[in-house]
């Protein structure tokens, strides 16, 4: 065991290695920039409102004539149009929603709450001082920060920004990431299988779906037999446009395991050189450079695990994200018994109840790091520390999840 690395330590190197890997800033036509991380502070250049503004239909009044009980029409202001006409005692404006408060109104009451009779306006049911009234700067002043650089750009942060005045927007740049899939025994999708001893690969799409989940611009390269001089070939032309090269199998210790030897023969920064990790812990990162290499195991469960653990840190750091990982406390449903002497991180039903997280195995397989099926239902990765031998039900555990949480 002594040649795997700590686990924590490994990622505590995987952070290390992130300085200065964030992509460029670029400009992108607002309503493209969903679900991508602002490059800036949004700022308010101005108060909004910047006049009191209407929030309903009714009548611009002075909050004291309502004791007069009716008031005389004297001029209508529709939305959009600038106030000309003065609110004096007595009388009242026609105001719609979204136009401004003319002087001398401090009220507005709703047309559901008067009767109308010529240019007679009969206040039937009284309202509080500054109903229906917007103040200035009810939705945020001058020189307010209302978007933080950093966040992950939703439809709130568009629709603020069309507000604001936004065309295009600073974002950061995707980063491009390239899946090659190495094994003369797997299949590439639509192939038929011919022999036996085929498999159909599932790691190569799953991998690029985790990694088109979490922002990236995704090139798969599809599947590459086991030809040492060709896999290098396609490592190192894919390296040429990307930033994270991932490629699957050819990490052990088997007879055509090459990946290893290739990546070992480029002279690279050795970031993650095996760890102390189950399943997983043949996986390698490397850096060239600002590129990185991913060499990742060939079972599915366990290619899918490290993704989330090794590469998902580092698509976030390019991203202008923030790269640590986000577990949350759980309490333990049931009795678990750890099966390796590593750090454990198992398929696991993450829920909520009453407030608090909760976790589960129910309908996890134990088996083989090729149960991909394990990944299914809303699955997270439940963390079991190495020193770790034996969880309780009802103690508290460390989960990842693997999606977005209600």
């Amino acid at each position: 065991m002594s040649k795997f690395k700590d686990f924590d330590e490994t990622i505590k190197d995987l952070i290390s290695s992130m300085e200065g890997v964030t992509k460029p800033v670029e400009n992108v036509f607002l309503t493209d920039t969903i679900d991508r991380v602002l490059a800036i502070d949004v700022v308010a250049k101005e108060n909004s409102p910047l006049h009191v503004t209407s929030s309903m239909d009714g009548y611009a009044i002075k909050f004291a004539d309502q004791e007069k009980g009716i008031l005389k029409l004297s001029s209508r202001v529709p939305a959009g149009t600038d106030i000309s006409e003065k609110v004096e005692e007595g009388s009242c404006i026609k105001t719609f929603t979204g136009s401004l408060m003319s002087d001398g109104s401090d009220t507005l009451i709703p047309i559901e709450n008067v009767e109308v009779n010529g240019d007679e306006v009969k206040i039937i049911t009284p309202v509080p001082l500054g109903f229906a009234v917007r103040p200035v700067g009810e939705n945020y002043v001058e020189d307010e920060i209302l978007i933080k650089k950093g966040i992950t750009i939703g439809f709130a942060q568009i629709g603020l920004m069309a507000e604001l005045g936004f065309v295009q927007v600073p974002v950061f740049g995707k980063p491009r990431i390239a899946v090659i899939a190495t094994g003369s025994e797997i299949l590439d999708l639509g192939e038929t299988r011919t022999s036996l001893a085929q498999i159909r690969s599932s790691n190569h799409v799953t991998l690029e779906a985790i990694m088109k989940s979490n922002g990236a611009d995704v090139t798969r390269v599809g599947i590459i037999q086991d030809d040492k001089e060709l896999i290098k070939t396609k490592i190192v032309d894919a390296l040429k446009d990307n930033d994270i090269v991932i490629t699957t199998g050819g990490v052990s210790v088997g007879d055509y395991d090459f990946v290893k030897e290739i990546i070992k023969g480029m002279n690279p920064e050795y970031v993650v050189d095996r760890a102390s990790v189950k399943p997983g812990r043949h996986i390698r990162v490397v850096k060239l450079d600002t590129k990185y290499i991913v060499a990742l195991p060939g079972f599915p469960y366990s290619a899918a695990v490290m993704a989330y653990i090794y590469i998902l840190p580092l698509i976030r750091a390019m991203s202008g994200l923030n790269c640590e990982a986000q577990y949350v406390d759980a309490i333990m449903e049931e009795d678990y018994a750890k099966r390796s002497p590593f750090t454990e991180f198992t398929a696991c039903n993450l829920f909520l109840k009453n407030g608090q997280f909760y976790v589960n195995l129910d309908g996890k397989k134990k088996g083989s790091s090729a149960i991909l099926t394990n990944m299914l239902d809303g699955s997270a990765l439940l963390r079991v520390e190495q020193k770790t031998e034996f969880i309780k039900k009802g103690e508290s555990v460390r989960v990842l999840p693997m999606g977005k949480l209600l």
